[in-house]
């Protein structure tokens, strides 16, 4: 409950319709964990949130320098939230190095709480401030409201009677910065305390510890005598359900489980791990009771074989990693594709080339996932839009991949997999039904494994099934019976029918809508993947300001829905933004020869809303 004394009834209550808070520290400052619990509290308020976590790929990195920096941004609201906010409202920094870094987030204005004891001669240094400057007090920081709270010396006090060493204290103080900010924007700790007890369940001084320094901070703003307004965001008007704040990594696995439970099929999760892909693996770990398989193989090659040889078995096979691992199951997808067996690849981008930048996103796997692959060797292709849509499209991979007997590519990417929001849950019976070609009884006399229904498919016959032995490897086989073949005939035949099969997943797809605006608009902004949050906010801004614009999004890459090019050419000009350079672009000015021009980025962070609405302007302009 909230303490109540002589200071409550002079406050101020603003109400905000949205709040985006910025959350910055060393990566052992528990910025990751303060943001979660911050937005897990917030989403059982009632707001519709968004969330970005950002974070230095080292495990430890180095503490007080700007390259040490783990961040989480958080936009929370009364309203439909699509992106976790270009500039942030509240900028909350542990040291030095996080303002440096993160102060170009902040907007005119706003506020910055600052822990002063990161502000110190060895911080300032490490952060690369000139003469040991020091920002708070410099007059540097004018624009801004600046509120100095000494974080580390409260938090030792809070925790002065228990019997933990000074780096343990110490290690609680990003719960004195969650109770200050519960105060300050009218959140219940429950929540917190409940998570607190279950994380440190055995560990009692932990727990009295964590507590104690959350009600710290929410005490000091109630009673310090500097703080005399606190801020309301309300519950958003989201449709009526069961919520729960959902990663897009979680999902995923979710999805994965619900569809093979609609098929009626065992679930093999075969993977090696790789930032971002690994929590996949985590989630799926903890579901053995719905018939999951989980196997941590030995590397890249392995884990995809594996999923391959459970598939064969009868079970859907499953393999995720990101561009790195994708390009080592390179030859297996091969095989997958000459077997015709359902497989369901899941690339979680990130940045690139080579090891790139692991803990950051990009979209720059499309075309390896459309063409990535010696030979003729068509791959459908789709990708979520939000972190709640991964749960959607993980579902809608393993029905294309088991109703059409081919793998299938799920591109998802880390701001999706790391990202948060509000997910519904649906009941088993708003979902989709997934029906396995699987052959069980004794053959006929002419019956053959590889003779092809109507959209292309075969049959899935699995291992000793009575009567029905077949041939099945890499090698080219033959049509209808799959005995070895070298032919150039049956080869061309061989090819056209595994293309057909694909183009032909099309008819079994949904058509495609215009999101917003009108399907004759003077410019279309064409978007894909998580690039789809700053698009429709830029583009519901544009509209309400009266230009003439529309967007449709794409979650079905290859094959494209069958009036995507009907759609695309009766707009005035397509721009088409992509975390790469341009490789959606060239797909559609390939396939449905239109002007689309590009709008890149590759920096390892997401478009804003703002970086869209100028360069929309600019198109329309020119």
């Amino acid at each position: 409950m909230e303490p109540t004394n002589s200071k409550t009834a002079l406050q101020a209550k603003e109400e905000r319709k949205d709040v985006t808070i910025l959350f910055a520290g060393d990566s052992g400052d528990g910025i990751q964990l303060t943001g979660s619990q911050f937005s897990n509290t917030s989403a059982l308020f009632g707001n519709d949130i968004s969330t970005f976590p950002n974070f230095p790929a080292e495990i430890r990195a180095p503490q007080g320098t700007i390259a040490g920096v783990s961040g989480f941004q958080l936009n929370f609201g009364s309203v439909e939230l699509f992106t976790p906010g270009d500039l942030c409202d509240v900028l909350v920094v542990m040291n030095a190095a996080a303002l440096k870094a993160n102060l170009h987030n902040l907007k005119l204005g706003r506020t910055i709480i600052a822990n002063s004891a990161g502000f110190d001669k060895r911080n300032l240094s490490l952060a690369g401030y000139i003469d040991g400057n020091n920002p708070l007090s410099d007059g540097s920081l004018g624009k801004y409201r600046v509120i100095e709270i000494d974080i580390t010396k409260l938090t030792r006090e809070a925790l002065k009677e228990t019997s933990l060493g000074t780096k343990e204290k110490d290690r609680s103080k990003n719960m004195f910065v969650l109770g200050f900010l519960y105060w300050m924007y009218n959140r219940k700790m429950e929540p917190t305390e409940r998570f607190i007890q279950e994380k440190f369940a055995g560990h009692p001084e932990l727990i009295e510890a964590n507590i104690a320094v959350l009600k710290a901070g929410y005490h000091y703003g109630d009673t310090s005598e500097t703080f005399t307004t606190r801020y309301e965001v309300k519950p958003a008007p989201l449709p009526s359900g069961v919520y729960r704040n959902i990663m897009g990594n979680q999902a995923i696995a979710i999805g994965l489980i619900a569809a093979c439970q609609k098929a009626g099929l065992s679930l093999f999760y075969g993977s090696y791990p790789i930032t971002p892909a690994s929590d996949i693996l985590h989630e799926l770990a903890r579901h053995k009771n719905f018939n999951v398989r989980s196997f941590q193989a030995e590397d890249e090659i392995a884990a995809i074989t594996s999923a391959i040889g459970a598939s064969f078995a009868g079970n859907v096979g499953i393999t995720a990693s990101s561009g790195p691992g994708i390009a080592l199951k390179g030859e297996a997808l091969g095989l997958a594709c000459m077997l015709e067996l359902p497989l369901v690849i899941i690339n979680v981008q990130r940045g690139g080339p080579s090891t790139g930048l692991p803990t950051k996103t990009e979209q720059a796997d499309l075309l390896q996932a459309v063409y990535g692959r010696n030979g003729e060797a068509p791959i459908p292709v789709i990708a979520p839009s939000s972190p709640r849509d991964c749960f959607s499209m993980a579902f809608e991979a393993v029905r294309i991949a088991v109703e059409h007997m081919t793998p299938v590519f799920l591109l998802s990417d880390g701001y999706l997999a790391n990202g948060a929001e509000p997910w519904r849950f649906p009941k088993s019976t708003d979902l989709g039904t997934i029906k396995a070609p699987i052959r069980k009884q004794n053959p006929k006399d002419d019956w053959q494994p590889y003779t092809r229904d109507e959209r292309g498919v075969r049959e899935w016959v699995l291992p000793g099934t009575e009567g029905m032995e077949h041939r099945i490897g890499g090698l080219e086989k033959e049509d209808g019976s799959g005995n070895i073949s070298y032919d150039p005939e049956n080869h061309q035949k061989m090819v056209d029918l595994r293309a057909d099969k694909v183009a032909r997943i099309a008819d079994f797809i949904p058509a495609q809508e215009v999101d917003q605006g009108e399907s004759s608009a003077a410019l279309c902004i064409l978007s894909w993947g998580s690039t789809y949050g700053a698009i429709k906010t830029a583009v519901r801004e544009l509209r309400a300001e009266g230009q003439d614009v529309a967007h449709i999004h794409l979650r079905y890459l290859n094959p494209f829905p069958k009036n995507t090019g009907q759609l695309l050419r009766s707009f005035g000009k397509i721009m088409v933004p992509e975390l790469n350079k341009g490789q959606l672009v060239k797909m559609v000015r390939s396939e449905f020869l239109v002007d689309a021009k590009p709008l890149t980025k590759v920096k390892g962070l997401p478009f804003t809303a703002t970086e869209i609405k100028e360069s929309a302007l600019k198109a329309l302009q020119s």
